[in-house]
């Protein structure tokens, strides 16, 4: 097997240990209060060896915390949690992004911080439940639709966080603009039903995660500011609808003229959403001239043959890195994975969250 996916990788001015990226991925290990817990240091610091570490999602504002146990960047107390992690993470010889991601209208009252409140593009509730550590499971309510001055304040709580994430010491931060939450909310015109400069055509539609990008931009730099989309995914009541090719095709050639350093492409086919189709792949990395991750369902032969055939310039993996702490050692070795604990995915605690055994370090 080549070297390439072992190698040392270039993002903007960083030089990561290889082109292996953990995907950023929610795990409720924060308090109740949303705040980091310890444990939470020693999870990714385990996991320092992959070149690029994505958070799991963290909320920008107390509007965007619409889960149980979900941290996030908008309080002291916070910032100071995420400044051990980051500290931990650099200590290895690691970097890592903060996942900044809005939940929109997936989330509940009874998970938020007090003044929370479920807000969207559109008064549209999302079909289903959503979990709450308090009452069970819950019908998702009804958001309040933006009003267009409050859209434009919620840019700025995502520029806030993005400086608190440095201000935390993070690298940079990537906004969540897929998996059905608010970024997505916007671009989704089955959710987004506004007549304003936000709604409508592809390019209003698009505005908000535009606006976000080079607001956040601005105000930490460019070379540290990463998007995720999933344009064919199938989470959180959001699908791939009518014009969905050539509204992500806008919006990479919108990126690249921002100038951020990253777009992550996620294909959930492996977890039973359509396909992103090679010809959107292709035209997406010939609009998007930054660098290119691609995320789902890899292992380590067809990472290396995404990587050899330029498909990509980092690859991501995600759940592999749940059970396998020393994951880039074991792909690099051949060696057998630990399989995860589905059932501590999303529980409090050690167990299924940084107990997972690594390989005995090699006899000198």
């Amino acid at each position: 097997m080549a070297k390439e996916l072992f190698s040392e990788a270039k993002l903007g001015g960083l030089t990561l240990q290889n082109h292996v990226v953990m995907a950023p991925m929610t795990r409720n290990r924060a308090t109740t209060d949303h705040d980091v817990t310890p444990i939470m240091t020693t999870y990714y610091a385990q996991r320092a060896t992959a070149g690029l570490i994505i958070t799991e999602g963290i909320a920008p504002s107390p509007n965007g915390n619409g889960y149980a146990r979900v941290p996030g960047l908008y309080t002291p107390s916070q910032v100071t949690g995420w400044k051990a992690v980051t500290d931990a993470v650099h200590r290895q010889g690691g970097h890592i992004f903060a996942q900044l991601m809005h939940s929109g209208r997936i989330g509940h009252p009874v998970n938020m911080h007090e003044g929370g409140e479920v807000i969207a593009p559109s008064a549209v509730a999302a079909a289903g439940q959503i979990y709450t550590d308090t009452e069970g499971m819950l019908d998702h309510p009804t958001p309040r639709a933006l009003t267009t001055e409050e859209v434009k304040a919620t840019i700025q709580e995502f520029v806030t966080a993005a400086k608190n994430a440095i201000n935390a010491g993070f690298d940079g931060v990537e906004l969540h603009g897929a998996n059905g939450y608010l970024i997505e909310q916007f671009i989704s015109p089955d959710v987004n039903k506004r007549t304003d400069e936000y709604g409508g055509s592809v390019e209003n539609r698009s505005r908000f995660l535009l606006e976000t990008a080079a607001a956040v931009g601005e105000a930490i730099g460019l070379d540290q500011v990463g998007v995720r989309l999933s344009p064919y995914g199938a989470f959180n009541d959001i699908t791939a609808f009518d014009g969905v090719d050539e509204t992500y095709q806008y919006i990479a050639e919108q990126l690249n003229e921002i100038g951020v350093v990253y777009v992550h492409l996620v294909d959930h086919q492996s977890m039973g959403a359509p396909a992103v189709p090679g010809k959107i792949t292709k035209s997406i990395r010939k609009a998007f001239t930054g660098s290119l991750i691609l995320s789902g369902g890899y292992d380590a032969d067809r990472a290396e043959s995404d990587l050899e055939s330029d498909k990509g310039d980092l690859i991501a993996f995600g759940r592999p890195f749940i059970a396998n702490p020393d994951l880039v050692k074991r792909l690099r070795t051949g060696a057998e994975l630990n399989q995860p604990d589905y059932d501590t995915f999303y529980t409090p605690g050690e167990k299924g969250y940084t107990d997972y055994p690594v390989l005995e370090t090699e006899k000198v």
